[in-house]
């Protein structure tokens, strides 16, 4: 699924997220974690690979259109387990 959001709301949702939910969601996933981190804005290709997010520049950090929003997917599912 696709979906567009800037920038900022994407770090702030990573921001957000108890400690080890990168190594949560890439155990989960079948990823690396630096695969993880590169969804949410890494820039790690040597270890981790790119995640599908294209980036526009513009306010507030500019926009990043997502390919598949599965790692997003999983990251506001712990956040709304951790806001129970």
């Amino acid at each position: 699924m696709n979906r567009t959001i800037t920038f900022n709301e994407l770090r702030k949702i990573k921001d957000s997220l108890p400690t080890g939910s990168m190594h949560r969601i890439a155990d989960e996933l079948n990823l690396s974690v630096e695969t993880v981190r590169n969804f949410f804005g890494g820039h790690n290709f040597k270890d981790g690979k790119s995640v599908g997010i294209h980036l526009e520049p513009g306010p507030d950090g500019g926009l990043v259109m997502l390919d598949d929003t599965t790692v997003l997917d999983r990251a506001i599912a712990i956040l709304k387990e951790e806001n129970v």
